[in-house]
């Protein structure tokens, strides 16, 4: 669905799920036992670039990968939340609202799937990649024109920083 410029404008604070979100949500199983997971470097740069530029990133996943934890972390992400059933990310969330008092109006959500719903239903903006689940197309104020881990987060990233002016260096 259409989205005002003005919406973008507003937000200060990015937060995303990790798996089908900033990956392609495929998790490589090899012999060892690990799991593997591949981030798109161009939304890893633009989720650096948010960080220098002053914005809040956070994250949200009931998936708890310490490769993607460190990976997160030299991208200067600090405010990670990992691990735990799926239907306890919304309280990871409000738990990250309530620590840091964030204005729920000053945040874009990014999800994939029906974990993220609970999020993705406040008062926030919601969005989602275009290969989310049909039940996340049919709520989120805005869908990235690409897919989870194929620059859906660099999208959302950039149409905030653009409306602000604050996409350049």
């Amino acid at each position: 669905m259409p989205i005002s410029t003005d919406r973008f404008a507003q937000i200060k604070t990015f937060i995303f799920d990790i798996d089908g979100v900033c990956t392609d949500g495929r998790v490589y199983l090899p012999e060892s036992g690990d799991t593997y997971r591949t981030f798109n470097i161009k939304d890893s740069f633009a989720i650096a670039h948010a960080v220098k530029a002053g914005y809040r990133v956070g994250i949200v996943s009931s998936a708890n990968s310490e490769g993607a934890r460190k990976w997160l972390t030299t991208l200067g992400v600090k405010d990670i939340f990992m691990g735990g059933p799926d239907d306890q990310k919304i309280n990871a969330y409000l738990g990250y609202v309530s620590r840091d008092k964030l204005n729920e109006t000053e945040i874009v959500y990014m999800g994939d799937d029906l974990p993220d719903l609970p999020i993705l239903k406040r008062d926030l903006l919601s969005t989602c990649p275009s290969d989310a689940s049909p039940e996340l197309l049919d709520i989120c104020h805005y869908i990235s024109p690409r897919q989870g881990g194929d620059g859906a987060v660099r999208d959302v990233i950039e149409q905030v920083m653009r409306a602000q002016n604050t996409w350049t260096s």
